[in-house]
């Protein structure tokens, strides 16, 4: 496992087409923006082990923070 620090507004590029951004710090909790194209599924991890363990596609609904500014 490669572990990374980054700090607010700093981004983790993986391959030519995948970044992450790193948009809010608090407390506990980080949110991050992934830009990747529509072919690559991205999921959280529970939703993953959760379609794993029940052997069927789960989606994550996408929603768009209007206060989130590129």
């Amino acid at each position: 496992m490669l572990v990374l620090t980054r700090k607010l507004q700093e981004t983790i590029k993986i391959g030519d087409h995948v970044t992450i951004h790193v948009l809010r710090v608090k407390g506990n909790t980080v949110r991050l923006g992934i830009d990747a194209p529509r072919q690559i599924r991205v999921l959280r991890g529970e939703l993953a082990d959760k379609q794993a363990a029940a052997g069927e596609q789960v989606t994550a609904k996408m929603t768009v923070d209007p206060d989130v500014t590129r």
